[in-house]
């Protein structure tokens, strides 16, 4: 009877230890099977920017040139029109419609010339605080405060 009981304990043993050993071994293999897929998403993330990468490279470099070509249109329209107007009309018409598609602009405009920028940040008097200055218009000692209001 004693070897009974011994074969029991030890047929007992053998399964929880056969159990421990499946559990440790599914744990195992379930923590590759994680690493593996967050590697394979990792791997999807980074195409997935490198996609939107070149596509924002392409997208900027379209429009560079689209601009540029408008640019140029414009410059053509432009040439056109100052052109026709030397032909059709005066010719000094003409001629500052090409000035100011050049970016020149003409020295005998006495507007640009007399042109001053606003004042109204200078100071009044010498040694005073301009509008634009931090502390204009704070007094220097804080006036009395009312008490706040207790709740009762």
């Amino acid at each position: 009877m004693h070897s009974t009981s011994v074969l029991i304990l030890v047929g007992i043993l053998g399964v929880a230890l056969g159990a421990l050993l499946a559990f440790l071994a599914v744990r195992g293999r379930s923590g590759v099977d994680r690493t593996q897929e967050l590697e394979a998403r990792l791997h999807e993330a980074n195409k997935k920017l490198e996609d939107f990468q070149l596509q924002v490279n392409e997208h900027f470099d379209q429009t560079s040139q689209l601009v540029h070509n408008l640019t140029e249109s414009y410059r053509e329209v432009h040439e056109y029109l100052a052109n026709s107007a030397m032909r059709l009309s005066n010719q000094d018409i003409g001629r500052q419609m090409l000035e100011a598609g050049s970016g020149k602009l003409s020295d005998n405009d006495e507007n640009l010339k007399t042109v001053t920028p606003p004042r109204d940040w200078a100071p009044k008097e010498p040694g005073a605080k301009g509008t634009l200055a931090e502390d204009f218009g704070l007094d220097k000692e804080p006036t009395e405060r009312p008490e706040p209001a207790v709740n009762r």
